[in-house]
């Protein structure tokens, strides 16, 4: 019987790529399946033969390990090279979208006080 081995859903796509490609190496037999028209569904990795489900994770869960510490690595470097981008930088590059997003958040937010503020009266 198929089992998930891997779940897809926010997954970046060479993240995607590379599980795919560690268990084609490993001559691990799976398929894939999408989110489907209207995103509801589970996307993932689905193994054929549940009796390498133990192997699979492993190799899965090693490599997350080492993907998590090169991302770190890659963010520290970029940290002290000062080419991280900061929220503020964000902001001075785009102050436009930055005032059109907090407009937003206090429509919002007003939408969904304003029931409350009248409710004793």
């Amino acid at each position: 019987m198929p089992k998930q081995v891997f779940k897809l859903r926010d997954v970046p796509d060479d993240e995607a790529a590379d599980v795919r490609a560690l268990l084609s190496e490993n001559d691990i037999e799976f398929y894939e399946t999408t989110a489907g028209n209207w995103g509801i569904s589970a996307p993932g990795i689905w193994l054929k033969d549940e009796s390498r489900f133990a192997e699979a994770r492993a190799l899965i869960e090693a490599y997350q390990v080492e993907r998590q510490q090169r991302m770190r690595e890659e963010y520290e470097q970029l940290k002290r090279q000062g080419r991280q981008r900061s929220v503020a930088q964000m902001i001075m590059e785009n102050p436009l979208r930055a005032i059109l997003y907090l407009i937003g958040i206090v429509v919002i937010l007003y939408i969904s006080i304003k029931p409350f503020l009248h409710f004793g009266q």
